[in-house]
């Protein structure tokens, strides 16, 4: 399997190299743009696991429109490299109480643009609702309970399978906390990515998946009670669990 990997930024791309802890560097490519992906490779190759499994890392920028740019650039067709079989969206992010705690990880069964719409005086409006575009992108769901499976396979580490907001503005106020919660009651995490990078996986038609661990609690902006250390460790350890679900067949 052939695997894409976007963070927003370096220290989350180096949380999910560090990870990857049976594949060796094999290079990285310059992309359009001033990107640069980082190859990596199963070392040694697993028997019987042709072609050998390979992971794409690269770091492309906050936001969802940033993402989605940098996605589209790196899964447009190349004569220097195959095509991908999946895109992972990965990164550190809110947790929303009680579904997610600082150090737990989610991995998203639907990943949602939640403020792309319209405010009213009835109440904010999906771009649905509308009459144009979509707001949702809903993961394999075989592919997300096998991720989620992979993760629970430690008892130690909490792991949650439910959707993650994609937000243009981090939440930092207890009003919007309830806003965003009152119209997604599941939702277990925020981000700034996850939406974007989707929508560059289907417009190559690549199945897309997104994983958050969790930094903070979504509420009143407290920097103080951040523990985005804490979350790189999660993020790198997950990628560690979740490997051997790369080296399935495609």
């Amino acid at each position: 399997m052939r695997v894409l990997v976007m963070t927003a930024v370096a220290a989350e791309a180096e949380a999910v190299v560090a990870g990857l802890d049976r594949y060796a560097a094999s290079g990285t490519r310059k992309l359009p743009g001033g990107y640069e992906l980082a190859s990596h490779a199963q070392d040694p190759p697993r028997p019987g696991s042709t072609p050998i499994p390979v992971v794409d890392v690269l770091a492309g920028g906050a936001g969802p429109v940033a993402a989605a740019v940098a996605a589209a650039t790196a899964l447009s067709p190349s004569p220097h490299a195959p095509p991908y079989h999946l895109v992972v969206c990965a990164g550190i992010g809110g947790g929303f109480a009680p579904h997610a705690s600082i150090g737990s990880l989610v991995v998203a069964d639907t990943i949602v643009a939640a403020d792309l719409g319209a405010e009213t005086p009835g109440g904010f409006l999906p771009v649905e609702e509308l009459g144009f575009g979509r707001s949702v992108h809903r993961p394999p769901a075989a592919l997300t309970a096998r991720l989620a499976r992979a993760l629970a396979a430690d008892p130690l580490l909490h792991a949650v399978l439910a959707p993650v907001l994609t937000v243009s503005t981090a939440t930092g106020s207890a009003a919007r906390t309830a806003a965003l919660t009152a119209r997604h009651p599941r939702a277990a995490a925020e981000a700034m990515e996850g939406f974007g990078v989707a929508e560059a996986a289907a417009a190559h038609s690549v199945p897309c998946v997104e994983i958050r661990a969790v930094s903070n609690a979504v509420g009143p902006r407290d920097r103080d009670s951040w523990r985005i250390g804490r979350a790189l460790d999660a993020l790198r350890y997950a990628f560690t669990l979740l490997t051997p679900v790369f080296e399935e067949p495609s």
